[in-house]
């Protein structure tokens, strides 16, 4: 098993891409400790986990309750060896529409919280630890309506950088998984029947030249992979799951129908 006796903490690890890590890791031979702010989903998540993962909760962008969450984990399993930052919300900031309350939250919760998150693990690294960044294709996207995730996303991708230059003397590595339209809960508001589902999975596809979402275990073995030691000299990079949105892009269904006619 690729992650025997290490100990991994996955915020966000109640729903989506953190939940699925969170099996994998489990599989993997890893302790598993997961933070979530949402008691029912952190419920859920534990209940389908098994009673090996460490459930607490927590609102990352709670310093404060960030690092008593941290090092709850410590005192359970000892130092710590893998640390993804994964939790994030999803929220549209329209030109002209947005307010500064909304904007200030997403920059909040998916980029300030992600820095303490690092910061909290530190006294509870262990040399040699893995840190795992969760990004997003947005950052060089552009997608019209979304400047505060982007920004926010963008900022992940630049210190991803920086804290793999800052802890590279310890041997920590810092890298991130970067997600293309992925199948997770955080769609739900912007589509919350199935019916209107369908539609946006479908209009997504239609922009990735595979043609279809990813699933979220397959973002999972990206950071399977960067977790384990078969990454022991990767550092400072990403790993794009994405099947081919950034990459490829005039592969896309959408490009190559226009060509075809």
């Amino acid at each position: 098993m690729r992650l025997a006796n290490k100990t991994a903490l996955i915020t966000g690890g109640n729903s989506g891409i953190g939940l699925a890590t969170a099996r994998l890791f489990l599989a993997e031979g890893a302790r598993v400790a997961i933070i979530g702010r949402n008691k029912k989903t952190l419920d859920a998540a534990a209940e389908t986990l098994g009673s090996d993962v460490l459930a607490i909760r927590a609102d990352v962008t709670d310093v404060e309750s960030l690092e008593q969450a941290v090092a709850t984990t410590a005192e359970r399993f000892g130092e710590l060896d893998v640390v993804f930052a994964n939790a994030g919300i999803a929220e549209p900031s329209p030109l002209g529409q947005t307010s500064l309350e909304t904007f200030e939250q997403v920059i909040r919760t998916n980029l300030t919280a992600v820095f303490f998150t690092v910061q909290a693990a530190l006294p509870h690294l262990r040399d040699g630890a893995s840190i795992i960044l969760n990004g997003s294709v947005h950052a060089v996207l552009g997608i019209p309506g979304w400047s505060a995730y982007a920004a926010a996303k963008g900022g992940v991708r630049t210190m991803t950088r920086n804290l793999a230059s800052e802890l590279a003397p310890r041997g920590i590595r810092v890298n991130q998984v970067t997600p293309g339209g992925t199948k997770t809960p955080l769609w739900s508001p912007l589509a919350p029947t199935d019916d209107t589902m369908k539609a946006l999975e479908a209009r997504i596809a239609s922009g990735i030249p595979l043609g279809r979402m990813s699933e979220a275990d397959e973002v999972a073995k990206a950071a399977l992979y960067l977790a384990s030691d078969d990454s022991l000299n990767v550092t400072a990079t990403e790993i794009v799951v994405d099947g081919g949105t950034t990459g490829a892009p005039y592969g896309a269904p959408i490009h190559t129908a226009a060509t075809a006619q």
